[in-house]
């Protein structure tokens, strides 16, 4: 079932250029020239209902401001929104009660209070009846351990007892949306793994919508089946992950390790390969070679058949191009 829908839309902003200096200061009294930059440019993207989706882009490329759309904090230039029924920046109070959002750099919280007394605001602004109050904060103490810091005002809390609490606030309501803006940034990764598990339990048990904006691409990985990629404003990919993997990460990673450390000089991979795959790349490092090749213009086959009848081997690791990598070529590239 569909919960978010967003069609055709732009959000343009009105830039007066000045000239530099005193006189160009000036100038500017009688005359500017106007210039319309759209941040998000003809965007049209649908959500169902239950989905974890990755949003993800560079600085500037237009996820705040779509996401700010999405809460009713701004109003589009051109086109539709349809968040559960409703046009959020028409119906902010009700599209409200229907949504969570968790910026990692900003928070919901009150900085001086207790972390209970700030829970217990938000118990009454969104009305949350107190049967299903306390069966929600039991929960959270089972996941978060809320209780050991629950008496502590916000200000005194580490970055990744307040993620859990902001975490905690944006679920409290059983909202149908939550909105994660960098959710684990700052954190470590043992607190990056249960701010994971976290997310995906509460999906799983509420069925709650998840947007995700993020630039830790480990988090994409572990969290969604499903990306939309931005870039100037406009959406250049809308897939699952392993179709964009796929269909865009070209190269292959092999790494080799020898059973005689003397043996890693005594083969030459370039020179065998490198008529075939100009861009092929050999590390070696002790025991260790590592090969990055393209997939499309070598087969697996033949590197590791060529080492192993050149050099004995203890062990064989293939993967895939990191995503990270991936995404990174298609922001310098494009995709054609």
């Amino acid at each position: 079932m569909e919960i978010i829908k967003v069609e055709k839309v732009t959000k343009s902003y009105v830039i007066y250029e000045k000239k530099p200096g005193l006189l160009g200061i000036i100038k500017s009294f009688f005359k500017t020239k106007k210039i319309i930059k759209n941040a998000v440019d003809d965007i049209s993207f649908s959500v169902n209902e239950g989905e974890i989706i990755g949003y993800i882009g560079p600085n500037g490329a237009g996820k705040s401001t779509t996401i700010k759309m999405l809460t009713g904090i701004l109003t589009p230039t051109e086109g539709e929104i349809f968040v559960d029924g409703i046009v959020p920046y028409k119906n902010r109070s009700v599209n409200a009660q229907k949504i969570g959002v968790v910026f990692g750099q900003r928070t919901q919280l009150w900085w001086d209070l207790p972390l209970n007394e700030s829970f217990t605001v938000l118990k009454e602004i969104y009305r949350v009846p107190d049967k299903e109050y306390l069966e929600r904060m039991e929960y959270f103490n089972q996941i978060f351990g809320l209780n050991e810091f629950m008496k502590q005002p916000v200000r005194q809390l580490s970055l990744g007892q307040r993620m859990k609490a902001e975490l905690a606030a944006s679920f409290l309501h059983n909202p149908k949306i939550v909105y994660l803006d960098e959710p684990t940034i700052g954190l470590d990764v043992v607190a990056k793994e249960n701010i994971r598990k976290t997310i995906k339990e509460i999906n799983r048990k509420f069925k709650t919508t998840v947007i995700l904006t993020t630039h830790d691409l480990n988090d994409i990985e572990e969290l969604c089946h499903r990306i939309l990629l931005i870039d100037q404003g406009k959406i250049i990919y809308d897939g699952d992950i392993e179709h964009l993997k796929e269909t865009y990460g070209s190269k292959k990673i092999i790494n080799f390790t020898l059973k005689d450390a003397n043996d890693i000089d005594s083969i030459d991979i370039e020179k065998e390969f490198k008529h075939l795959d100009k861009d092929i790349f050999i590390e070696k490092d002790q025991k260790q070679i590592t090969v990055i090749f393209n997939k499309h213009k070598l087969a697996i086959k033949e590197i590791t058949s060529f080492v192993l009848n050149h050099v004995e081997v203890s062990d064989i690791d293939i993967s895939d191009d990191p995503l990270e990598n991936i995404i990174k070529e298609i922001y310098k590239k494009g995709i054609v």
